[in-house]
């Protein structure tokens, strides 16, 4: 049986959901003050208002039942226990029927789906599904959900290029870790955010600081917290300069994590250490090509659109180190014929090596390009980014020496943890 005030709770969430206002579903056969009193738990429903709600939102008067105790919570239980796109819908389905049920399970539903969005490449989609997370998580008033979200939030930003709106959330989650003092997780997942935003904004002084803070807190450890930090120590040494202790930095992390603790970041891992190879005075691009054969079978197992899209950009980047153009020309042109599902830097790296080929094929349109693309990313804050494709300008316009990496291997991306 429709009671309220739950029927008025649920109906106004589906009614929302649908995108529409009480005047556009009330129509002709109901009036707005009628709808407003059912919506508010004010009027007990009747047979007939029912049928017409039903046939305007498209449902089945028996949608409008209340759903059993903690379906949220049962979804959740779903994705926890296989995460599998059909629980993943179950959730989404929960999320947007529920309207009542403790903030708490919206947040770890949230969460969940955010988290599906990030490793699809779909950083849009996680941004929204985050920035609802933000804004429950200070409803909520739990230190450590604000913290994790703003954190995770910082990122989505970082990939989506939006560095400034990133350092901003990630200095917030910095701030609050610390004055809570919260357990040493979550500070080096904090850590973790920041460092990558204060490299990619050109605060190398202060990415450095954090790097060495990062690297004494997970000391001792061996798990994906662990490597995801060797991984950032590795970076900002590299964009320091510091080729040796970035290569040791990152070998330590290839040799002790294994793929059994996390195949995506053990993927990763091989991706950032082939792009470091790439960027080493002198570069080797065989080493390069070795890590990206070793870590393409496991794509069978963990093989999402964005980690396909970006074992191509590698190849195509090791392909213009070895002088394979052709190659290079077949590899982009695959990537242009996808939907990308890549960070702004990686989508960026793209461009880049296109106008390389063209200043290589004696294209002056590709100078142009270049020079585009880094006043563009100083625009938007990306300061290291910028300062690297300034660098390759300037080579490409010395002349034909050995080919130059086509941007710096990018701070960690999110492993999940």
């Amino acid at each position: 049986m429709l009671r309220q005030p739950a029927f008025g709770r649920r109906l106004r969430k589906l009614r929302q959901a649908r995108g529409l206002s009480q005047t556009a579903l009330a129509g002709d056969g109901m009036s707005t003050g009628y709808l407003s009193r059912l919506e508010s738990g004010a009027r007990q429903p009747t047979e007939r208002a029912v049928a017409h709600l039903a046939e305007r939102l498209g449902l089945d008067a028996a949608d409008f039942e209340e759903p059993a105790g903690g379906s949220l919570a049962n979804a959740l239980s779903l994705v926890s226990s296989t995460g599998s796109e059909t629980a993943m819908e179950t959730l989404r389905e929960a999320l947007a029927a529920e309207g009542h049920e403790a903030p708490v399970l919206r947040w770890q539903a949230l969460w969940q789906l955010a988290g599906q969005r990030r490793l699809q490449g779909d950083h849009d989609g996680e941004r929204e599904y985050l920035q609802e997370l933000v804004q429950l998580g200070d409803a909520v008033g739990l230190v450590a959900l604000r913290v994790r979200g703003l954190t995770r939030l910082a990122r989505c930003l970082r990939a989506l290029g939006e560095i400034t709106a990133a350092l901003d959330a990630a200095t917030a989650a910095h701030h609050l870790a610390r004055e809570d003092d919260l357990d040493a997780e979550d500070r080096a997942a904090v850590l973790l955010a920041l460092i990558s935003v204060e490299a990619e904004a050109g605060r190398m002084p202060d990415a450095r600081a954090h790097a060495d803070e990062l690297v004494e807190r997970v000391a001792g450890r061996s798990d994906a917290l662990w490597a995801e930090s060797m991984w950032t120590a590795a970076v900002v040494r590299l964009r320091q300069g510091d080729h040796t202790a970035a290569q040791i930095y990152l070998e330590e992390a290839l040799e002790k994590f294994s793929s059994r603790d996390d195949l995506v970041l053990w993927l990763r891992l091989r991706f950032t250490a082939s792009r470091l190879y790439l960027q080493k005075q002198p570069p080797n691009a065989q080493a390069a090509e070795r890590c990206l054969t070793d870590a393409e079978p496991a794509l069978a197992f963990v093989g999402t659109p964005g980690l396909r899209q970006d074992l191509l950009a590698l190849k195509a980047d090791v392909a213009f180190f070895r002088a394979r153009y052709d190659e290079v020309h077949t590899l982009l042109g695959e990537l242009a014929e996808m939907e990308l599902r890549m960070s702004y830097r990686d989508r960026v790296r793209l461009d880049i090596l296109r106008n390389q080929l063209r200043i290589r094929s004696g294209d002056s349109s590709g100078i142009q390009g270049l020079r585009d693309l880094a006043e563009q990313a100083q625009a938007g804050a990306n300061i290291d980014l910028a300062a690297d494709i300034w660098r390759i300008l300037a080579e490409s316009l010395a002349g034909p020496a050995a080919p130059s990496s086509p941007t710096a291997p990018d701070a960690p991306a999110p492993s999940g943890t």
